[in-house]
């Protein structure tokens, strides 16, 4: 059994704040751990922008705290994101996310990530394993 707290990874390698300044995530449960899924807490701050598009990966999100718009690249659509709203990024979506307030949501990722991927030019994460 593991236990461990969002403070308790504050400040550590699993504790990744982006370049670009729009977002940070804490990484609770990495692929090191292998159980099949990484599950993080990500904020995205409000009045950015953050386009995003997970080819190796399936993303889940709950959000609970905060609103923002999600926009599907591929055909335009809208929607508004809320507490208590979950979006599943189930078809590798390429999407924009535009936080009003400070977002603050937890993810799931299949496969796993390490915690050293970092987006690319299309918002893309590599798909890395414990022993690249």
């Amino acid at each position: 059994m593991l236990i461990r707290s969002f403070k308790d990874i504050e400040g550590t390698d699993r504790h990744i704040v982006a370049e670009s300044g729009t977002w940070e995530s804490k990484r609770i449960v990495l692929a090191k751990e292998k159980v099949g899924f990484s599950l993080h807490e990500t904020i995205m701050y409000a009045g950015t922008e953050t386009t995003m598009h997970y080819a190796n990966h399936i993303e889940a999100v709950l959000c609970v705290e905060g609103e923002a718009e999600l926009t599907d690249e591929a055909t335009g659509e809208k929607h508004w994101i809320t507490p208590g709203t979950m979006y599943l990024l189930n078809n590798h979506d390429l999407h924009t996310m535009r936080p009003k307030t400070d977002f603050r949501c937890v993810c799931v990722f299949n496969p796993p990530v390490t915690g050293r991927e970092e987006h690319d030019e299309n918002g893309v994460y590599p798909l890395l394993t414990e022993e690249d």
